[in-house]
């Protein structure tokens, strides 16, 4: 799994385990590999390549994979117990409105390079289907963590799963690491750990109110944002405003959560019946923002007087959960079972999504 916030590859190593229609899971081993500069200036200015070049960066990246693979494999003492490798790659262009996704990682190549079978392309079957094609964790959600009755993760893009009984809603919030990341690098910083930098600044009400104001935020559900709305419209929006660095990222740690609370509203305002026993429901927060110690005491206090407690689990499932499910997708493929849900993406039915590579003679 490779996210938009362009931290680094994150690879687990999990035992799936289906009885009777429950699953289970159990990391046995994780890591995340940060990327170098070259990779992360290949992978950012991946959408202006010429259709040809970006064919080639296509296998280029997919034989890089491969090799992280493998590294993984032997660092982990891992041999000959890999049995399927589920690759999401790296998402570049996104456009559901014209049945289009592309993620970089060619699953063919990194086939090639392990000797294991690959599935990717996750996606397109939903998008053709007239999809959103995203999200697509909901599934695992609902096969790994019953219990829970909302789900954040909060990545390059913050994105909310709410469970209706048996059916699952979920949507794109707003760009969220993509953008403090980017802040944070003007200061000299990859990320603003703990959210201490943010801490200290102060709420610009013009820029909030205009970030705000983005139309994306007043569309119903199913939805889904690509990398450049934060990239071309955010960002941009946030460095013509006349305000510190520090101010900025406060300013939009503020914007994430009311944007979080704003899509839990409207989804409680849209299904007023579904409820917990006692009233009291929990969200599951994983992603790299669950790690922004300001941020999250922020959301707590906010979801706290709806009867929303925030819960952040154990550190390698906030850090691996997504590419955890990206297996379980992975498996329900090779299963030939629905891993994408309709409910979620807005398809004319459920699919089961991922080409199949074959990586040695049977």
């Amino acid at each position: 799994m490779s996210g938009s916030s362009l931290d680094g590859l994150d690879i687990a190593y999990a035992h799936l385990t289906e009885i009777g229609g429950k699953w289970s899971y159990e990391i046995k081993a994780a890591d995340c590999y940060g990327y170098d500069h070259v990779w992360k200036q290949k992978l950012r200015s991946a959408i202006d390549l010429s259709a040809r070049d970006y064919q080639l960066l296509h296998a280029d990246y997919g034989h890089f994979l491969g090799s992280q693979i493998n590294r993984f494999i032997n660092e982990h003492g891992l041999q000959y117990q890999v049995q399927l490798i589920a690759s999401h790659g790296h998402t570049t262009f996104h456009n559901p409105e014209k049945r289009m996704t592309a993620q970089l990682g060619e699953g063919a190549a990194i086939a090639a390079e392990t000797g294991i079978p690959v599935i990717s392309d996750l996606r397109s079957m939903d998008i053709a289907l007239g999809g959103q094609g995203a999200p697509v964790v909901p599934i695992g959600e609902k096969c790994l963590f019953p219990g829970y009755s909302f789900f954040l993760n909060i990545g390059g893009i913050a994105n909310i799963t709410q469970k209706q009984n048996e059916n699952f809603i979920a949507f794109d919030i707003c760009p969220a690491n993509s953008i403090l990341n980017q802040l944070s690098s003007e200061l000299g910083k990859e990320f603003d750990t703990d959210g201490e930098m943010a801490s200290r600044g102060k709420i610009n009400e013009p820029l909030l109110k205009k970030l705000n104001e983005q139309s994306y935020y007043k569309q119903g559900y199913p939805k889904s944002l690509s990398n450049s709305f934060g990239k071309d419209i955010v960002y941009p929006i946030v460095k013509a405003a006349d305000c510190s660095p520090i101010d900025a990222l406060r300013t939009y740690v503020e914007h994430i959560n009311q944007q979080i609370e704003n899509a839990l509203q409207s989804l409680m305002d849209a299904n007023e019946n579904i409820q917990t026993d006692s009233g009291h429901q929990q969200l599951l927060a994983t992603g790299g923002g669950s790690f922004n110690l300001f941020l999250i005491e922020q959301l707590k206090s906010r979801l706290r007087k709806r009867g929303i407690e925030v819960v952040v689990p154990e550190e390698n499932l906030v850090k691996y959960k997504e590419a955890v499910i990206m297996g379980l997708m992975g498996v329900l493929r090779w299963r030939e079972e629905n891993n994408v849900m309709a409910s979620v993406t807005g398809a004319r039915r459920s699919s089961i999504g991922g080409a199949i590579w074959m990586g040695a003679n049977p």
